[in-house]
């Protein structure tokens, strides 16, 4: 055999040796990071406390090698407008009950996917201060009605109770105002709305200069910490379970009261068609889950001063590096989703 023709073969062999490990080399980063090649739009509503989990769902993405883009951010019923029509992708801020008025509306059977339970056990109702809860034995939100009852409350002057409601279109605004006809309480008690978080920095300074206060709020989040029920706070029942949909079977009991809002459940949402063609994906969604106590700490961290995104990005780090056992599970359990779907 001549020399070059000897050399030539050994660079022919050279190169598809070469061509062999690069293709094993990609089978392991595709098999490693399924999701590679994959751009995927998150949408988050535009509420600091709540970044924290979609911070979760990002990183797990990203390990699993999608493209995770910069998250859009709206409010809730827009939210669900533009997961049904694909102008994002996934968000991990729908409430099962709560939430639901908005995903009817957007035919959310049809054009939209739930999956798992991000947070499970999640609350609402509205709150007093324990001190004048126990003075004035004041026990149901129709205590209200009483003029004397209402004036406790009176923040403004006019004689009306002033309870700190929740954002104009949150699904909390829709239960509070039907609440307010619905228990006859509109004549004895003014819902203050706007930006939730500074009302209830007013409600929380009342509070420590030892008025009486009253107040919605949900858990999980950073004022359960800070208002701690049993402690400073106690929920107020209402007579009798009157939502806005007329569903009123749902259990809206806790610790024997009845808080009139349904005991909800935090889902992740995904566009339909994104879902069907990113099983890996909703696998992961499916089986991300943190409780109502790490969120209401990790707001607690926050509302203490550690409120950057660079903060939040790393409070999610740590949360992941706590239960890395548990987060690698869920990876593991996605890529074989991958690995199944080749066979």
């Amino acid at each position: 055999m001549h020399f070059e023709t000897f050399k030539n073969k050994l660079v022919h062999c050279a190169a598809a040796i070469t061509l062999g490990m690069v293709s094993l080399y990609g089978m392991a980063a595709s098999a490693d990071k399924p999701g590679e090649g994959v751009k995927v739009t998150p949408i988050f509503p535009p509420i600091a406390e709540e970044r924290f989990r979609g911070e979760l769902a990002m990183a797990g993405l990203r390990e699993l090698g999608y493209d995770v883009q910069e998250p859009k951010e709206t409010e809730y019923a827009a939210m669900m407008v533009a997961l049904s029509y694909g102008d994002a992708d996934f968000t991990v801020h729908f409430w099962d009950k709560l939430h639901d008025a908005f995903y009817q509306k957007v035919d959310g059977p049809h054009t939209l996917v739930k999956a798992g339970d991000v947070i499970p056990g999640v609350l609402q109702g509205y709150l007093i201060d324990k001190k004048t809860a126990e003075r004035y034995h004041i026990r149901y939100i129709t205590d209200l009605k009483k003029p004397e009852i209402a004036k406790l409350f009176d923040t403004d002057g006019d004689g009306k109770a002033n309870l700190t409601g929740c954002n104009p279109g949150w699904g909390c605004e829709l239960v509070i105002s039907h609440h307010m006809k619905a228990y006859d309480l509109e004549k004895s008690v003014n819902v203050n709305q706007g930006s939730y978080f500074a009302l209830m920095a007013d409600t929380i300074a009342r509070y420590k200069q030892g008025q009486p206060i009253l107040y919605f709020t949900w858990v999980p989040q950073w004022i359960a910490g800070v208002l701690v029920e049993g402690r400073d706070v106690v929920w107020l029942e209402v007579p009798k379970t009157d939502l806005p949909d007329g569903n009123n079977d749902v259990n809206t009991t806790y610790q024997g009261k009845n808080l009139g809002f349904a005991i909800d459940k935090v889902e992740a949402l995904l566009n339909k068609d994104f879902a069907d063609k990113n099983p890996v994906a909703l696998k992961f969604l499916s089986q991300l889950q943190i409780s109502a106590d790490d969120e209401s700490q990790q707001n607690l961290r926050m509302q203490k001063g550690e409120n950057k995104p660079a903060d939040v990005r790393r409070h999610a780090q740590e949360w992941i590096a706590a239960h890395r056992q548990q987060w690698d599970g869920w990876l593991q359990a996605s890529r074989a989703v991958a690995s199944q779907a080749k066979q």
